[in-house]
């Protein structure tokens, strides 16, 4: 089965067919998103803070991204695989963009881009979909500007915020992106923004109305637990199956439990003898 397109996720919206999408950063995460029937997986920034540790996602660089998405690439057949631009790599100087941009599609082989930012970016978003790379826009609240925002605060909540995220979604539609992504933005407004555009949106935070949703792959099978976001749910505490193994693998080796005949590899006793006899 072919790798699903841009074209695609435009069909499942006019068909009215929920839009499932998912993070992914390795070989592992990958493939147990394409099993599930994950359509879309992101190689999201949000890498920087579930798999690199950090506090946010600005640490993240252009290298991070294309490293992991390229392991993504690797290991899935059929997926829409959208490669996050990090921090300062998306700009309103799009010939710099541009590059970034196409490193990503080069070295690690995604189909598309995901940009953030609204109105401001538009100009920079057209000129990437005129060069040939398809953009997924994404506003609302945007990580990579949480320091401007003064934390993860949702966004449009009073009358000029929602009329500029309007504004926003329409000027990422009309410079061509084929997608956006509406984060922690209040579901009546996530609602207004979907009923108006043609192309899909995609809500983490958004509320049920969005045509699809996007969760982090280790929020919702409880990895990361430093920060647990009110918009994502834990399907299975898979932290703590992995702490409980670990720990009792500790165990069984100081107390000598592990390993046993089972887990050991024998050879002929005479063997053993005729080297001892050697020595």
């Amino acid at each position: 089965m072919p790798r699903l397109t841009i074209r695609d996720v435009q069909k499942m919206k006019d068909n009215g067919e929920r839009i499932t999408m998912l993070t992914a950063y390795d070989a592992m995460s990958a493939r147990i998103a394409e099993a599930a029937g994950v359509p879309l997986i992101l190689v999201g920034d949000t890498l920087g803070m579930v798999v690199q540790g950090h506090e946010s996602t600005i640490p993240v660089k252009l290298e991070h991204i294309i490293y992991h998405a390229e392991i993504v690439t690797r290991v899935t057949q059929t997926p829409l695989v959208v490669g996050d631009m990090p921090f300062m790599t998306a700009t309103t100087n799009a010939e710099k963009t541009l590059e970034n941009a196409a490193r990503l599609m080069q070295e690690a082989g995604v189909s598309c881009v995901k940009l953030e930012g609204g109105a401001f970016i538009a100009p920079t978003i057209k000129a990437l979909v005129q060069a040939g790379i398809p953009v997924m826009a994404h506003i609302g609240l945007t990580p990579q500007s949480v320091q401007q925002f003064g934390g993860f605060r949702v966004q449009g909540r009073e009358f000029d915020s929602a009329l500029q995220l309007i504004h926003d979604a329409d000027a990422v539609q009309a410079a061509g992106a084929f997608a956006v992504v509406l984060e922690l933005v209040p579901a009546p407004l996530a609602k207004l923004i979907t009923e108006r555009l043609k192309i899909p949106t995609i809500g983490i935070g958004a509320g049920r109305y969005c045509d699809g949703q996007v969760q982090v792959f280790h929020d919702i099978l409880t990895l990361f637990t430093a920060f647990l976001p009110r918009h994502a749910k834990r399907y299975v505490d898979a932290g703590g199956i992995m702490q409980s193994a670990v720990n009792q693998y500790v165990q069984e080796v100081k107390s000598g439990k592990f390993p046993t005949d089972d887990h050991s590899f024998k050879m002929d006793d005479t063997i053993i003898q005729k080297l001892r006899e050697e020595l």
